[in-house]
């Protein structure tokens, strides 16, 4: 009895040994086993060749239209100025009076003069003296209408064109200096011309024979940032500076309401033309996180490869690119975010 209980507990342990090994196969099995990897889906568009304007930008500072300082051609003591710094004057307004006791004094003498002039042509008419004493006292009556004139137009100061009040070196009271002063301005006011600014660029001597007086150009300023303002080429300077390989380039910008000043650090954008480039839809241009690389994947035989491109202009909805692709090929336009280097691609038609 006892021997027959023995023999089926042994045959019930080899069993479930059995059993055991068998779930361990199996699960074995189960875990090796490589799921199967499908392609992504992606739709692709070509890379086509397109027209894209050649745009060149340079830097420049702006400088006012006309600048002027108003000066009188001797030295005498200033009596009153009549603006202020930031004041808007018109051509030929009174600005400034000096001191006129010596306008006065000429004056006096001048009235003198032509009395004693005309009392003398008298004499000489009657015989009483010569033509030479005559002909003496007409030139000394000359050169005192002609300092009279000159003083009367120092003592009244006025502005030789529209603008507007940049600077003032000096005060009622003070003796002009005709060598400028300590503020180092050259005249008792400066006026500046700015409802049009000016300014000068240098442009690489390559593009020389694509500029030409009239051209258009786009001007925007570092404090707007979205304000452009149409500026237009006035002089393209004939020569070339042989050390920087550059010529110089007059545009002028209207600035009508002022909000431009000279001094204004600028950018100029000249349009040279059109050339003939690769483009791709923008949304096949991707950014690399943390760098500036834009890239694209190019799918060749049903494998995406990723390509580091220099992007260009914007065309509407597509964008130029410079290098990292060829004419005809295609780029991946949906699913990027699914798409790796290498990864297995199936193109939707």
């Amino acid at each position: 009895m006892k021997r027959i209980v023995i023999l089926t507990l042994a045959t019930s342990l080899v069993a479930l040994s059995l059993t055991s090994c068998d779930s361990k196969t199996k699960s074995t099995s189960t875990a090796v086993a490589a799921p199967v990897q499908s392609s992504v889906l992606t739709k692709v568009a070509p890379v086509e060749q397109a027209e894209v304007a050649e745009t060149v930008n340079f830097t420049t500072t702006l400088l006012p239209f006309k600048k002027t300082f108003v000066t009188p051609q001797m030295s005498l003591r200033i009596n009153e100025i009549l603006v202020e710094v930031g004041d808007h004057v018109k051509k030929d307004q009174l600005v400034a009076t000096l001191d006129n006791n010596q306008f006065n004094q000429s004056a006096v003498q001048l009235k003198n003069a032509e009395q004693n002039l005309a009392r003398m042509k008298s004499v000489f008419e009657a015989g009483g003296v010569s033509r030479s004493q005559i002909d003496e006292l007409e030139t000394s009556v000359t050169v005192l209408r002609e300092t009279v004139a000159n003083l009367e137009r120092n003592i009244e100061l006025r502005s030789p064109i529209d603008g507007i009040v940049t600077g003032r070196y000096n005060e009622a009271g003070d003796l002009f200096a005709m060598a400028g002063n300590a503020d180092g301005g050259m005249g008792v006011l400066q006026v500046m011309q700015i409802d049009k600014l000016k300014a000068v660029v240098a442009i690489s001597e390559k593009y020389y024979p694509q500029v030409y007086k009239g051209m258009k150009v786009e001007v925007t300023a570092d404090v707007y940032p979205d304000k452009v303002f149409e500026g237009e080429v006035n002089i393209v300077y004939p020569s070339i500076n042989s050390s920087t390989h550059t010529f110089n380039v007059e545009v002028i910008v209207p600035n009508a309401k002022e909000i431009l000043r000279p001094g204004m650090f600028a950018r100029t954008q000249f349009n040279m033309g059109n050339r003939l480039s690769l483009t791709v839809p923008d949304v096949a241009v991707q950014k690399q996180m943390g760098v500036a690389d834009r890239y694209v994947y190019v799918i060749k035989d049903g494998v995406a490869e990723r390509r580091v491109v220099t992007v260009g202009r914007q065309v509407g909805t597509r964008v130029e690119l410079l290098s990292g692709v060829e004419a005809g090929e295609e780029v991946a336009i949906t699913a990027l975010s699914k798409i790796k280097n290498g990864t297995s691609v199936e193109v939707v038609r």
